[in-house]
């Protein structure tokens, strides 16, 4: 064997060997992006398994998602969605309400509850429509009422470990893994966010982001402040949780307070509509006699009106 030969033999197999490390290297990084991914959405509770291919092939998207990603009612959709919990997309909640909202024209069209075609489709419209929506920020809601009440445990937790001895960054994963959902959801994103490289002070805005509470801002602040000035990082987090509590018992006793109030707004909410349904059975030819005149269609409508401005401004009070 020449040594020509030799040189070409051997660049060919380092060739192959090369490219199947290469080969081998990028599947494993495509694995593990694909797991991280799903490890930084928070609210995910459980890893999909999904088939990876080591070939990187153009991805079909959505020409919505694509039309929404070049403006700002894409981040604000997405960033409802997350604060949700939800696995939805921008372009599915849109494309939800639409058609909601065409369904609901055309009941108002066939229905007219209020005795005005127009009226009618714009009040079912508006009410199908908006349902996903409305259940978006429900779910929104009650999710950062569960956080919020999470909270002054985890800080506690969290302080109990830095007293123990372990680092901020371990503490962390330890809250993500302790503490239940979806606050350990919110912590394990905000452990593997700055696991994965980046600054501590990026990974606690994207937390407070996430989680848009006065508490947690309290908290990021009382973070930064830290690491800048020094201190004892566990007793401001432990004072923290104090408060956070005294607020919530503050709350309750407005709340005590306030009963009267709510259930007198509820009620005087609810009695209309229990009098429309009353005298449905009672006076049959009432109503429909009503909204065959004219007038008693603008009464209808000021009625519905009032009683919904009725409604805000006993809500605001």
């Amino acid at each position: 064997m020449t040594p020509i030969l030799g040189v070409i033999i051997f660049l060919v197999l380092f060739a192959v060997l090369m490219m199947a490390v290469g080969l081998g290297s990028r599947f494993l990084e495509l694995r593990g992006k694909k797991q991280m991914e799903t490890m930084l959405n928070p609210g995910s509770a459980a890893l999909e398994e999904q088939e990876t291919s080591i070939l990187v092939a153009p991805t079909e998207r959505d020409p919505l998602d694509a039309f929404l990603e070049r403006s700002a009612l894409q981040s604000k959709i997405q960033t409802l969605l997350q604060q949700a919990g939800l696995q939805w997309t921008s372009s599915h909640l849109l494309v939800s309400m639409a058609v909601g909202a065409l369904v609901g024209g055309l009941l108002g069209y066939v229905i007219r509850p209020l005795g005005f075609t127009v009226p009618s489709m714009l009040a079912f419209a508006f009410l199908i429509g908006g349902a996903p929506l409305f259940y978006v920020r429900h779910k929104r809601g009650v999710r950062l009422k569960e956080l919020e009440e999470q909270l002054p445990e985890a800080l506690d937790f969290l302080a109990r470990s830095m007293r123990a001895g372990h680092a901020f960054s371990i503490s962390l994963e330890m809250i993500g893994t302790e503490m239940p959902d979806p606050m350990g959801q919110e912590f394990r994103a905000l452990f593997a966010e700055h696991n994965l490289g980046a600054p501590i002070e990026v990974a606690m805005a994207n937390f407070g982001k996430r989680v848009p509470l006065l508490d947690v801002r309290l908290f990021i602040s009382s973070v930064a402040l830290q690491r800048q000035t020094g201190g004892n990082l566990s007793e401001v987090l432990t004072r923290l949780a104090f408060l956070i509590r005294e607020r919530f018992r503050l709350r309750g006793q407005v709340r005590a307070a306030s009963a009267h109030g709510r259930l007198t707004a509820t009620v005087l909410t609810i009695l209309p509509i229990f009098m429309i349904f009353a005298l449905h059975f009672v006076a049959p030819d009432y109503l429909p006699q009503m909204i065959k005149d004219p007038d008693g269609r603008y009464m209808i409508v000021a009625a519905v009106v009032f009683q919904i401005l009725g409604y805000l401004v006993m809500r605001k009070i």
